[in-house]
């Protein structure tokens, strides 16, 4: 379809955008970070379940002939491609038929899917539902963080973006602590605790479906889409809501917004602008992304082996030094984010990029002189990714506000399954064997890799950070629809 198919023939002057970022912060934002955000919450509950529940799993009575290995290897690769294909698929819909629309289905799809996995009955089955529940996580991470950016004033956006995908550890925490109730076979029966466990993200995720009736159609979208009316009507009803909270007038727009409408902007068009028309956010994107993926996973991928091989600390333990990382992981972007919008894009990513590789080499250093204890290396890890978690965050930050309205679910969608790819690739076959050996100088060689490969993220994020903080999307990256 040409650009002249597309068009819808009608030019509109709008100052929606400008209303939606002079608003304060008020209850409604607060529902859109419930009903949108929390869904990060599942996302580290589902990842750290099965990676818990997997010697569960293969045990006999466990109502499943399962090994191990399948359900750490198999089980989790699908989870991966799932999430992947699912990325890709959904976001390219968001793009086309709205955020509202995909973000309802793609957390019918983890629903579903999820409670399903719970019923497994044979291997073929929990493999297949594993990969559907990856791939809703994935469209919701394309329909999820565009339709935030959309919604959350400028003055916030920061902040808010980077608490939201760091909440994917206050699950990972949650994870951690119902596995050791759920598996303990004094309270549950062996084939029941683990069914339970992914019951209760069924049941979350049902809740969270019923707050997000609540959450609108984007009215940036709608305005694009040749549905401005209903974009004027979504905002004057949030207006209203904020007026009578406040008791007071709101500040006046700033600035109006010329559209050109068009029903639909082909995928052709979206590549080309994305990798072509914006080159250098393409490769500041690519870097962040594979740059918090390796160093998550040099650290991640086998940390429980390093504690009881280098450290005895039993295997049933090592749930509870993951609780300690994954607190670190979540207080970084709770206390850090602010400073994303007062301080800076460019300074922010690069510094805690920069902060996170530096301080991997050191802990590497520490570790090869054998300086460090199981609670020491632990110490280290938090402080390191105290850091690397802003940054890592403030990745999806960076992709969902740098590139034109019009691709931004799907330049979220390609950015997140490239380093989901390249985590799940690469983890497993790089850094899961280094640290997997049992001797201390390949364990110190996957830390370097993540710290180098952050490191070198991070200066180019000096380079090239689009400084975004405060400023309208619209002013961020130009519309495709805007016209001259």
């Amino acid at each position: 379809m040409t650009a002249a198919q597309a068009a819808t023939g009608r030019t509109v002057t709008t100052s929606v955008p400008a209303r939606l970022d002079r608003l304060p912060w008020s209850r409604w934002h607060w529902t859109i970070v419930i009903g949108l955000g929390t869904v990060w919450i599942l996302d580290g509950l589902e990842v750290t379940v099965v990676g818990n529940i997997a010697s569960r799993l293969s045990e006999p009575g466990s109502g499943l002939p399962i090994t191990s290995g399948e359900v750490t290897g198999v089980a989790a690769a699908l989870y991966v491609a799932g999430a992947c294909s699912g990325a890709l698929f959904w976001g390219r819909l968001t793009d086309r038929y709205g955020r509202r629309k995909l973000f309802m289905i793609t957390l019918g799809v983890y629903l579903a899917a999820t409670a399903l996995t719970a019923a497994s009955f044979s291997t073929w089955w929990f493999f297949l539902f594993r990969f559907l529940t990856g791939f809703g996580i994935g469209g919701e991470y394309a329909a999820i963080n565009s339709a935030i950016d959309e919604l959350i004033p400028a003055y916030h956006r920061g902040r808010v973006d980077l608490l939201i995908n760091g909440s994917f550890w206050l699950g990972a925490v949650g994870g951690s602590l119902l596995s050791i109730v759920a598996l303990n076979t004094g309270l549950l029966p062996a084939d029941v605790g683990w069914r339970l466990t992914f019951a209760l993200g069924a049941v979350l995720a049902l809740v969270i479906l019923l707050v997000r009736r609540h959450v609108p159609e984007s009215p940036r979208w709608l305005l694009i889409h040749g549905r401005e009316r209903e974009a004027e009507r979504i905002v004057a009803s949030i207006e209203r809501q904020v007026v009578a909270e406040r008791g007071g007038p709101l500040p006046q727009p700033r600035g109006v917004l010329v559209i050109r409408q068009r029903r639909s902007i082909g995928f052709r068009e979206i590549a080309r602008t994305v990798l072509h028309d914006y080159r250098r956010r393409a490769v500041l994107g690519f870097a962040l992304f594979v740059g918090q993926a390796f160093l998550y996973n040099a650290i991640t991928f086998g940390f429980g082996a390093i504690l009881t091989r280098f450290f005895a600390v039993p295997t049933g333990d090592t749930g509870y030094y993951f609780v300690v990382i994954a607190a670190g992981n979540f207080l970084g972007p709770l206390l850090l984010g602010k400073l994303f919008d007062t301080v800076g894009r460019r300074v922010m990513i690069s510094s805690t990029y920069l902060l996170s590789g530096l301080l991997l080499f050191g802990t590497a250093w520490l570790f090869d002189r054998g300086a460090l204890g199981a609670g020491t290396l632990t110490a280290c890890w938090c402080a390191v990714l105290f850091f690397a978690s802003a940054g890592a965050s403030s990745a999806y930050l960076t992709v969902s506000e740098i590139f034109p309205m019009e691709t931004r679910a799907m330049s979220i969608a390609f950015f997140y399954a490239l380093s989901t790819a390249a985590g799940g690739i690469s983890g497993p076959l790089l850094f899961a064997g280094l640290t997997g050996t049992g001797r201390v100088g390949d364990t110190v060689l996957a830390f370097q890799v993540g710290a180098g490969l952050m490191c070198a993220a991070g200066l180019v994020a000096a380079a090239l950070a689009v400084p975004a903080e405060r400023r309208p999307l619209e002013d961020v990256a130009r519309p495709l629809t805007a016209a001259d």
